[in-house]
């Protein structure tokens, strides 16, 4: 078991910045892929970034975070991290953490939930 906790969510405005941090506790953080994902009010939770166990591999859902959004993780910590900048109105969500097998795989099959932090960005 897995138990993942986020913080670092608030209001920005547009244009600014955020980090957030998921802290991990339980089984052995460092052996599992990581994610973030959001889901924005009435809609499906969908994927946004993801990192390999050793941190040398990533993934970004498309070009609407690439370039902004950038994932990294301390395994000494147990927590991995979102630096989102540039923010945009339509970047308002909930963010939840997520721990798969994978970095290909955990879009698809996420084993461990986050409760989710809120961000919202005002125009």
């Amino acid at each position: 078991q897995v138990q993942l906790v986020e913080s670092g969510g608030g209001l920005v405005q547009a244009g600014g910045s955020l980090r957030l941090s998921c802290a991990a506790s339980g089984r052995t953080f460092s052996h599992y892929a990581m994610g973030w994902f959001r889901q924005a009010p009435g809609k499906e939770r969908e994927f946004v970034a993801a990192i390999s166990w050793t941190g040398g591999s990533t993934s970004y859902a498309d070009s609407s975070v690439k370039g902004r959004f950038t994932i990294s993780r301390d395994n000494a910590k147990n927590t991995v991290y979102l630096q989102m900048n540039s923010l945009k109105p339509e970047d308002t969500a909930v963010y939840y953490c997520g721990a798969g097998s994978s970095v290909t795989t955990i879009s698809r099959v996420t084993y461990y939930w986050g409760q989710g932090t809120q961000v919202t960005v005002s125009s």
